[in-house]
């Protein structure tokens, strides 16, 4: 069994300090989660056909933990591709929050005050807390598709379950009526972008640059 050095495993818990990137650019959401001047739906005939369920909320909020575990492991696995992951991430939300304020859309929920139960209690709960704005494109999605891309240094059973927990993720945005179909395609070709060009980036970085930057 290869066992990490104590500089290498020093340089990864330093390089978690750069995870406070993203809850500092989360604050540009709740500035923008609010009616603007124009709101524009982006539901298709395709939506009204995807049925309310319920159950789905599990998944959907097992996302908060989820990303900030799998960005942890990714520090201590393969910090290339933490860097990749977190910097894609924190462009990603960069490009939403421009769309957010340039284009903003909303969803239409379901009206669920007369339904009892604890599934139902924790949709309430998520909707009472997040406004239907902010829909295009799912941050959810983008981010949950960007740990899948991410994941991959693992081995295959480990890949498995992020991946087959990224995919329920990104299912339950819609099955919850949090984001329409369009929201969905968008979150993955924004992170599959951002993913790509900061692979790129990185790639082409000097060596020794690149070992002083990653750390």
């Amino acid at each position: 069994m290869k066992l990490s050095s104590p500089s290498s495993t020093k340089s990864a818990w330093l390089s978690l300090l750069w995870l406070a990137a993203v809850p500092i650019l989360n604050i540009f959401y709740g500035v923008l989660n609010r009616p603007g001047d124009h709101v524009y739906s982006l539901a298709t005939p395709l939506d009204s056909m995807i049925p309310f369920v319920p159950a789905f909320i599990i998944p959907y909020v097992l996302w908060y933990p989820f990303i900030s575990g799998a960005l942890i492991a990714l520090a201590f696995k393969d910090k290339r591709t933490y860097f990749q992951t977190l910097i894609a991430l924190c462009s990603g939300l960069v490009i939403s929050y421009i769309f957010f304020a340039l284009f903003q859309t909303a969803i239409e929920r379901p009206n669920i005050q007369s339904e009892k139960g604890f599934l139902f209690t924790m949709v309430d709960y998520i909707y009472r807390n997040d406004q239907p704005y902010n829909c295009f494109p799912s941050i959810h999605v983008l981010t949950s598709y960007l740990i899948l891309r991410g994941t991959r240094v693992f081995g295959r059973a480990i890949w498995a379950m992020t991946s087959t927990l990224s995919v329920l993720i990104m299912m339950s945005t819609i099955l919850v009526k949090q984001h329409v179909v369009v929201d969905i395609a968008g979150g993955i070709f924004v992170g599959e972008l951002c993913f790509r060009l900061t692979g790129t980036t990185l790639h082409a970085l000097p060596s020794r640059v690149k070992s002083t930057r990653l750390e």
